[in-house]
């Protein structure tokens, strides 16, 4: 917004032609994210409290989290208005990448909101169902891929290929295939960042870190130059999305002044599936979906567990963790939630470290 009124207006102020920049755009978006986030807050948490809107604590979880109990719930609402009014006021809305990536964070965060409003009508954890959930959570995933491969002008030129760190040669035209890959790649980021979910500031401590993350590749990917150089796929217009990415870098930045241990607010479904859909959908659009696993290394080790623990205990009994997702392993293990938290963002740095380099080790 502040994008049509102000640059056009470069030849009157020499000033305003730094909103040309996307870097000066995006640390626009990322500072008021922060500030909307802080201002919102506290206002938001009595909200919550006054509307009874409290988090209810499954009785198959650790003991320590029966403390929580009544902790207000369905704070990814502030998580997603501080990163939808900064990405409206900094970013490019006649650009389509930005405009679907938004849209599709939002269709997750209405699933989440769905289902935390069940949750908290019916005073305990049964919300949508599990199918249900599952099933929404596929069409507004192939609802993106198909706007991608039909819906996006001729001059984006997007193509179904698929780029491999590491091999500057590898390209694969998935084709029609392509659609599912994309269902696969948003629906599993979702999830994996809902399941990590569980401990104080946990989660959104990670989102920051990963966004941080994309906003650099999509940056990269949108600039041919850059691109050109580093020899990573040359998405035109993709840089754009920098500004949404830097958006939820302030905004989670701004959640976890509130979130971090002990939590004033949680972010609830709300917040976690909209997360991992913002994250599947910009690694998308950047053409490295691929390095999401590295980008995400967190939270494909805490999907991985889970997988692993059911799929262990139907095959032979036995369970391989004290319980599922890993975080949860290490606090019956003895580990304090605040040791917990802060190892584990030091993996999520690291993940966000190797997956930037490679950029050059092509």
């Amino acid at each position: 917004m502040l994008y049509y009124f102000l640059f056009p207006l470069r030849d009157e102020f020499a000033a305003f032609n730094v909103f040309r920049y996307i870097t000066f755009r995006a640390a626009g978006a990322a500072l008021t994210a922060f500030v909307l986030s802080l201002v919102l807050g506290p206002w938001f948490i009595r909200t919550l409290r006054r509307l009874s809107v409290g988090q209810n604590i499954r009785e198959v979880g650790p003991t320590s989290h029966q403390t929580k109990a009544g902790t207000p719930t369905m704070g990814g609402l502030l998580v997603l208005t501080a990163v939808l009014v900064p990405t409206l006021l900094w970013g490019n809305l006649g650009n389509a990448y930005v405009l679907l990536v938004l849209a599709a964070t939002l269709a997750f965060g209405l699933i989440g909101f769905c289902d935390d409003l069940l949750k908290v009508r019916r005073r305990g954890n049964q919300g949508l169902s599990v199918g249900r959930k599952f099933g929404l959570q596929v069409l507004v995933a192939a609802a993106v891929a198909l706007l991608l491969l039909y819906g996006l002008p001729a001059s984006y030129g997007f193509r179904p290929t698929l780029s491999f760190p590491f091999f500057k040669d590898l390209v694969v035209n998935l084709g029609l295939l392509y659609i599912p890959f994309v269902v696969f790649v948003l629906v599993g980021a979702s999830n994996s960042v809902n399941l990590t979910d569980g401990l104080d500031g946990l989660a959104i401590g990670a989102t920051l870190v990963a966004a941080a993350t994309y906003s650099v590749l999509s940056y990269v990917a949108g600039n041919s130059r850059v691109a050109n150089y580093l020899q990573v796929a040359y998405v035109p217009g993709v840089g754009e999305v920098a500004v949404f990415c830097a958006a939820l870098v302030g905004a989670s930045l701004g959640f976890l002044w509130f979130n971090s241990h002990p939590a004033e607010v949680f972010m609830g479904d709300v917040g976690s599936l909209a997360i991992g859909g913002a994250i599947g959908s910009v690694a998308v659009l950047a053409k490295q979906e691929l390095l999401l696993v590295l980008v995400g290394g967190l939270f494909v080790l805490e999907a991985l567990s889970v997988i692993i623990q059911v799929a262990s205990f139907k095959l032979t009994g036995r369970r391989v963790f004290r319980m599922a997702p890993l975080h949860h392993h290490f606090e019956l293990a003895g580990w304090a939630e605040s040791k917990i938290i802060v190892r584990f963002w030091i993996l999520a740095i690291l993940f966000a470290l190797m997956s930037l380099s490679t950029l050059k080790l092509r």
